[in-house]
Order: C-alpha cells, then structure tokens, then sequence
C-alpha cells in the first residue's frame, strides 16, 4: 500500500515540557487512523507538525514524499481544535473564501452538507450554535480534494447527535488515495469508523496497529485497551 505520510525521529519541546520524542511511524493511503490519548500526550503536536505550523527540532516529516513545504500543504486540509472563522462572516462569505482560497475545494458538495444541515447561508458565523459552527468547518475541510485530511478534537464539546453528523461526513468525503487522521480522547465514538490506532503517551509513540490486530491479539475494544495502557 502506498505511503502517504512518514515521520522519523520527531521531536519538539515547549520549553521544559516535552511535546514529542523520536517519534517514527509510517502512514500508507486509504486509511481512518485514530490519533489517541490523553490531553498533552502530544496528539495535537503531532497535527500540527504535519500541517507545517510547528517545525520539529529534530527529524522530518513527509507528506505524499514531499518535505512539509507549499507543495505537501496543498494536499493537506486541516480542521483546528478550534473554529477561526470570524464571527461577522456569513456561512456564504466562508465558502467564497474555501473556494477562492483552496483550488481542489468541492462548492458543489459544501453546498448540498449545509443544505442538509438546514443552515442559512445569509447567517452569520456568530448566530450559530457551537456545535453548528464546527459542522461547518467541517464540511469545509472535507469538502477538498485533499490527499491528507488532518481534524484535531472534531468531536469535542458537542452532542451525540453532532457527532454522529461528523462521523458520517468523514466516511462519506474521503477516496482510496486519501488518509484521514482523527486526533481525540473520545475513543468510544470513532472505534467503529478506525483501521488504525496511534497511541501517544507523555510525546512518545506507545502503540500504532490496526483496530482488527487490536480485537484479535489483545481480545479486547480499543476503548478498552487505551484505558489500560493510559490507566493512572
């Protein structure tokens, strides 16, 4: 299977505090991975050294074999912990902005997810609801063409009926020749939709297999497993 992302040696810390260490792995196409564990285990680091706003200080990163540069972030499409648009856009400026910003953006396909959503387009960003305003980010994000998709935390601080909107909007916008990396401490929710687990514990990689090696080896759920292997 081809490899879309490679990491060797990672390193980065914030001062005193580590944020990741030698960390190496190998991810091929095609595939829903699951970044997992505990809040400042380094899941977000990570995210953000493969979408090129932290530069380790050590090792490489590639993306689609290309160094993290102009030419990996064109097929990179990252959705943040946070939603950054402004709050005086209406969703319609947002998708002008995607579109004119973003060359493998799909109007078509935003258009028709927020349709179904039920959202005015003429709204603006600061009349949503929190859990509406991720939506829409969302549906930005996985309306491009990306090869990379990158979602730090998409699942938190909103409902179940929320996140079941996103899980499906993740299975339904993404080809073979793509990857999906799902940074969460939310295990339970997104088990069902993984191939792969990462495991990162205190900035070092604990465990990377795939969900089905996970329920065979181990006779357990990944849920399970990250409770033992991240148990205090």
């Amino acid at each position: 299977m081809e490899e879309l992302i490679r990491c060797r040696g990672l390193s980065k810390r914030y001062g005193k505090v580590l944020g990741l260490e030698d960390l190496s792995l190998s991810i091929p196409a095609g595939k829903i991975v699951g970044i997992l564990g505990p809040n400042g285990s380094g899941k977000t680091t990570l995210i953000k050294m493969l979408c090129g706003l932290l530069v380790p200080e050590a090792g490489e990163v590639l993306i689609d074999g290309k160094p993290v540069g102009t030419e990996s972030k064109a097929v990179v499409s990252y959705l943040p912990e946070r939603p950054y648009f402004s709050d005086a856009m209406r969703i319609s400026e947002v998708v002008d902005f995607f579109e004119e910003f973003y060359g493998d953006f799909r109007r078509e396909t935003a258009e028709r997810m927020l349709q179904t959503l039920g959202l005015d387009f003429d709204k603006k960003i600061s009349a949503l609801s929190k859990g509406n305003r991720e939506k829409v980010q969302l549906v930005l994000v996985m309306s491009r063409e990306a090869k990379v998709y990158l979602l730090d935390e998409p699942m938190g601080g909103v409902d179940p009926a929320a996140r079941d909107f996103i899980l499906k909007t993740i299975l339904t916008n993404y080809n073979e020749d793509a990857s999906v990396l799902i940074s969460t401490h939310l295990i339970s929710d997104v088990e069902n939709v993984l191939d792969d687990v990462i495991f990162i514990k205190q900035g070092r990689l604990a465990l990377y297999k795939s969900v089905d090696e996970i329920r065979m080896e181990k006779n357990k759920s990944v849920d399970a497993l990250f409770r033992e292997v991240f148990a205090c």
